[in-house]
């Protein structure tokens, strides 16, 4: 085995190197994961007995739930809506006096995703926050043992006529009755990449409330949130098609869609209506000002994180829903 230093206690990295292991196969020896094989479980008790490693006092606390602090896994945070979500849970952590220590993660890399989840869980945190704006994220997140109260944020809910549906397929539900409301009959979608349940939910949305006229949509193009996709996307869309009206699935990718049919000549609301989703504080300033749908991200986080802590603290889970995507109509759009 290899020698630890005379005089410092053992951590968890010590017993992975003797036992040949990874920490986070210790970690979840630890927390009593059944799912290890029973070699590697030999080797990892022999690896504790030898060195003398004791679960340290943010282990024991873990088990008690006399925590303060809260995990937050986090990606994609160079994007507006989960920054804000973040946000949010923030304020509503310390509102509820907790504190809230953030972790990023890569969305695409399940090796990221499950050593954020072991740092945190090693920690003195009595829950974690996640958002999990891609599939592979959530897949991951739903599959790691845990010892711990974890909340996924990944498809919000609100309650539309009656019935549970997600935020985000009702902004793309607003986005089309508004184009439909001045009178387009022809429109195309900019969607965010489609590995994003998000991106989805505002498609299915646009497309369910299109189908209700016996519409659908005239193109459907991918972009990656970012303006120069919108940008991209607009240098494609078959305007000899007769659109009209056109659905950004962000901010973004609506100030490239704009600056693209400028390009090609098409003046946007005179000959095409671009709407958004966001809100982002520029929309207001654009020239033309976009119109677009607003969403209560940081609303979503307070909801989100009170879930947690309710789990935590052992009450009832709250039961109010963020409030509605609603149209913030600016100059991007006209009647036909």
């Amino acid at each position: 085995m290899d020698p630890v230093t005379v005089g410092k206690p053992a951590t968890i990295y010590d017993v992975a190197r003797a036992a040949g292991v990874s920490h986070q196969t210790v970690s979840r020896y630890l927390r009593g994961y059944d799912g290890i094989r029973p070699q590697t479980r030999g080797r990892v008790e022999v690896a504790i007995k030898s060195l003398g490693y004791r679960p340290n006092l943010a282990a024991r606390l873990l088990r008690s739930r006399t925590s303060t602090r809260i995990g937050a896994l986090a990606h994609e945070m160079s994007e507006m809506g989960p920054a804000r979500v973040v946000q949010g849970a923030y304020q509503a952590a310390r509102r509820a006096g907790y504190v809230l220590d953030v972790v990023m993660l890569d969305g695409y890399d399940d090796k990221s995703i499950s050593d954020a989840i072991d740092l945190l869980t090693e920690q003195q945190v009595a829950g974690i926050f996640a958002t999990a704006q891609t599939d592979r994220v959530k897949a991951v997140l739903e599959q790691h043992p845990r010892n711990i109260p974890i909340f996924i944020d990944s498809r919000m809910l609100t309650t539309v006529d009656g019935r549970p549906s997600p935020n985000n397929e009702f902004a793309g539900r607003v986005a089309a009755e508004a184009l439909l409301a001045l009178g387009h009959r022809t429109m195309a979608t900019v969607t965010g990449p489609m590995e994003w349940h998000v991106s989805r939910d505002r498609l299915d949305g646009f497309a369910d409330a299109l189908a209700i006229h016996g519409l659908t949509p005239a193109a459907v193009l991918e972009g990656d949130w970012s303006p120069r996709s919108g940008y991209e996307a607009g240098m494609l869309l078959p305007i000899d098609t007769g659109i009209t009206g056109v659905f950004a699935a962000n901010d973004h990718m609506a100030l490239g869609v704009i600056r693209a049919l400028g390009e090609r000549g098409i003046r946007v609301p005179h000959d095409m209506s671009v709407v958004g989703v966001d809100d982002i504080p520029e929309a207001a300033f654009l020239t033309p000002s976009l119109s677009t749908v607003r969403l209560d991200f940081e609303a979503e986080g307070h909801y989100a994180m009170n879930c947690l802590i309710a789990e935590i603290e052992g009450r009832s889970t709250p039961v109010e829903d963020p409030p509605h995507p609603f149209l913030v109509e600016r100059d991007s759009t006209r009647s036909r």
